[in-house]
C-alpha cells in the first residue's frame, strides 16, 4: 500500500453514516455547544440526561436515543427533550444541525409554557426607573402609611 492512498486507515468517525458516536461530538454538531469543551463541561456537571440518567462524554449514542438538555443561565434555563434523528461528526450550519434532531411535544410545550411565565413576571416591572419627583412622592407616600 502506498503511503498517500487517501482511503487508507480512514478513522471511523469521518463517516457520515456512522451507527454510533460519542455524545460530546454529537452535541457538538447538532449545535447545541459551541465546542466540544462546552459540551463535555455541561455532561459532566449533569445537565446532559440520557434515559433519565446521567452519562459520561464517551456514551456512545445511537439514532433514536432520547436525550434531556438543560441549557441557559440560572434564570432562563430550559430544558429541552430530543430524539437522535441523525448522525454526523462534522459540524454544519444551523439549518443542517436542525436535521440531527426533533425535538418532542411536551418538550416544545413545556419551553413554551415557562417563557410565557417569565414575560408575564416581566410585566410587573416598570418601562423605566422613578425620576427625582416621583421617587420624593413615592418616598412621602410610604411614610404617609406608617
Amino acid at each position: 500500500m502506498s503511503k498517500h492512498n487517501k482511503n487508507h486507515n480512514q478513522p471511523s468517525h469521518s463517516k457520515p453514516d456512522a451507527v454510533r458516536m460519542r455524545l460530546d461530538k454529537w452535541l457538538w454538531a447538532a449545535r447545541f455547544y459551541r465546542t466540544r469543551t462546552l459540551a463535555k463541561e455541561a455532561i459532566e456537571s449533569g445537565r446532559v440526561h440520557y434515559a433519565g440518567s446521567r452519562v459520561k462524554t464517551s456514551k456512545e449514542i445511537a439514532v433514536g436515543d432520547e436525550l434531556s438538555i438543560r441549557q441557559g443561565s440560572a434564570t432562563a434555563m430550559t430544558e429541552k427533550t430530543v430524539v437522535v434523528e441523525a448522525l454526523t461528526a462534522q459540524r454544519g450550519n444551523a439549518t443542517d444541525a436542525q436535521v440531527l434532531y426533533s425535538e418532542t411535544e411536551e418538550s416544545e410545550e413545556r419551553r413554551a409554557y415557562y417563557a410565557e411565565q417569565r414575560k408575564l413576571a416581566n410585566l410587573a416591572r416598570p418601562d423605566n426607573k422613578p425620576n427625582k419627583k416621583e421617587r420624593r412622592d413615592l418616598q412621602r407616600f410610604k411614610h404617609q402609611q406608617d
